[in-house]
């Protein structure tokens, strides 16, 4: 088909008052998982046109930009992380025309669009794979990817150590077209979703070419899916270790966070800057450290990058200073705005993560005190969105949502679910289709039923349920969006006050602004900084300060955070 060009977002400029140079200095981000936002045909399955029809409840909520996962032709063996065709949509999605109403209507509601991008691996239905596989030993089309003979006296053991994320070897191998064993390929993840070689020229080309395509269809930047893995180790060499699982995040393997991934980010930066509107790439990149994170959103590589340090601090006072501290001094150097990011579809949303002690990781099938989950969830929100910088909003968190926990073996396609030694295989539990009304089938998801089964009483957790409701957490979120963006002292920025605090409790401030946060589980008495402008829940002691007075007291209740204007 021929392309529809969206016209370039223009929205608010740049240099108004309280914006720095740069949209996504302190942009509010919200992704979109497509499968499980909105169905507009009622097949079950949330696509395009389900997404398009909701925009303007993403716009009144105060968002300034969608991210959606994957919606690429796919045979869908890793919800659509393993892309046959980057340049069409899935059926199961929609078409291209529908991108392109999406991105349009998107525009004229003042939000942008980020699509994901997934470069470090195709899938095995990607035309080069399976010419490569139909070709045989040879083919050109096998450099494009990592195929590599296998060890012992045949050839019967995968070429090196290395295990896939999702579990087992990261080799599998292949038959050749006579029906003899043959060569290994690599797949760090599925064995559906073989690893590009990016030492290939074809390979960037192709991706340079791929940039341009959504570029030119009107999108404002690219999420880059598994952004520390496109360049391996030269050699592809054993790590000599088991467990290499436990190793990630610790260490720097011979399969991710390479140096060598920047020269591409450099080449991508220069296609981004020759387009109008500001458009941006943010990098998914688990690094050891959020120093060498930085590293990724250099002046001259990409804009952001996800702060996963963040993501996993548990609900913990000096553990939340520091790796706040730690985080906005890495980015200082290199002129990029702090990210923080709460929930995601790769892990249990925070309502949930929050509800258990400290130490369940980012996964986690324990329900535990959702009364209390959700109250701790409400007040990290509150922190996250004062801190400076960008913040990331996962679908259904501003609804409170919980993870469903409890999903029947037999219900799950989280591949990992169904490998052993791999991730948990629990992320279902995140990606179950959101609730928009309080009664239907799927609780206005759409007319038929939903993918993921929704649990009974999903309803209560509703738009529809919330909307107007003072005390629920989507009007919370819906009053912070707004304070955040009138405010003069929230936003973009690069440092924050530290204010002394009785133990288990913060209190940092930015001009004209302070924030207070309690994470014990009893009421604290600390000194009233100034107007209350919002609380997590209910504060009885929170009341304006009077001219002439010393400020008088507030005492603030267990896991709870309030903004105040000084």
């Amino acid at each position: 088909m021929t392309q529809h060009l969206a016209a370039p977002f223009t929205g608010t400029s740049d240099d108004a008052p309280g914006h720095r140079h740069g949209w996504w200095q302190d942009a509010v981000i919200y992704q979109v998982y497509p499968r499980s936002f909105a169905d507009g045909n009622g097949d079950g399955m949330g696509d395009l046109d389900g997404v398009r029809r909701r925009l303007p409840y993403l716009a009144e909520l105060g968002v300034d930009a969608v991210w959606l996962s994957p919606f690429y032709a796919s045979p869908q063996a890793d919800a659509g992380y393993d892309v046959a065709d980057y340049r069409a949509i899935d059926p199961m999605f929609g078409t291209l025309l529908d991108a392109d109403a999406l991105i349009r209507d998107a525009h004229e509601l003042n939000l942008r669009i980020i699509v994901d991008l997934v470069p470090n691996h195709s899938s095995s239905e990607h035309e080069w794979f399976k010419r490569a596989l139909r070709e045989g030993p040879g083919s050109a089309l096998r450099e494009r990817y990592h195929f590599r003979p296998g060890k012992g006296q045949d050839g019967e053991l995968p070429p090196n150590d290395w295990d896939s994320i999702f579990g087992g070897p990261a080799w599998t191998r292949t038959t050749d077209p006579d029906g003899a064993p043959g060569d290994w390929y690599l797949h760090l993840f599925a064995p559906e979703q073989p690893d590009f070689n990016w030492d290939h020229p074809a390979v960037a080309d192709e991706f340079r070419s791929i940039l341009r395509f959504w570029l030119d269809m009107g999108v404002d930047g690219f999420r880059v899916d598994v952004a520390h893995g496109l360049v391996k180790e030269a050699g592809l060499p054993d790590i000599g270790a088991g467990g290499q699982l436990r190793l990630l995040g610790n260490d720097v393997m011979p399969f991710f966070d390479q140096d060598g991934v920047h020269e591409v980010y450099r080449q991508w930066r220069t296609i981004l800057d020759e387009y109008p509107g500001d458009r941006i790439a943010v990098a998914e990149a688990w690094t050891p450290t959020v120093e060498r994170t930085a590293n990724y959103v250099r002046p001259d590589e990409l804009h952001q990058a996800f702060n996963f340090q963040y993501l996993g601090t548990s609900w913990e006072a000096s553990a939340l200073r520091e790796v706040i501290e730690v985080s906005l001094a890495a980015m200082r150097p290199v002129g990029a705005p702090a990210t923080w990011v709460l929930s995601n579809h790769d892990v249990t949303r925070h309502a949930t993560r929050f509800a258990s002690p400290p130490g369940v990781g980012t996964q986690t099938r324990l329900a535990g005190d959702r009364t209390l989950g959700l109250r701790r969830a409400r007040a990290a929100t509150l922190l996250m969105l004062a801190l400076p910088g960008s913040a990331y909003l996962y679908q259904g968190e501003e609804l409170g949502l919980p993870d469903v926990t409890d999903l029947p073996d037999e219900a799950r396609q989280d591949p990992s679910f169904f490998r052993a030694d791999g991730q948990d295989g629990f992320r279902d539990g995140c990606r179950v289709p959101i609730p928009w009304t309080r009664e239907g089938s799927s609780y206005g998801f759409g007319d038929g039923g939903s993918w993921l089964p929704q649990p009974a009483g999903w309803g209560a957790h509703s738009v529809e349920a919330q909307t107007g409701d003072p005390d629920s957490t989507l009007e919370l979120y819906r009053a912070a969006l707004t304070v955040r963006k009138e405010h003069p002292g929230l936003g973009a920025g690069t440092d924050v006050e530290w204010y002394e605090a009785p133990e288990g409790v913060l209190a940092l401030g930015r001009p004209g602004f302070r924030c207070t946060v309690n994470t014990t589980d009893a009421p604290v008495r600390i000194a009233t900084p100034g107007r209350p402008l919002l609380a997590s829940g209910p504060v009885p002691g929170a009341v304006p300060v009077q001219a002439g007075d010393d400020g008088g007291h507030t005492e603030l209740p267990a896991d709870t955070t309030v903004w105040w204007a000084v």
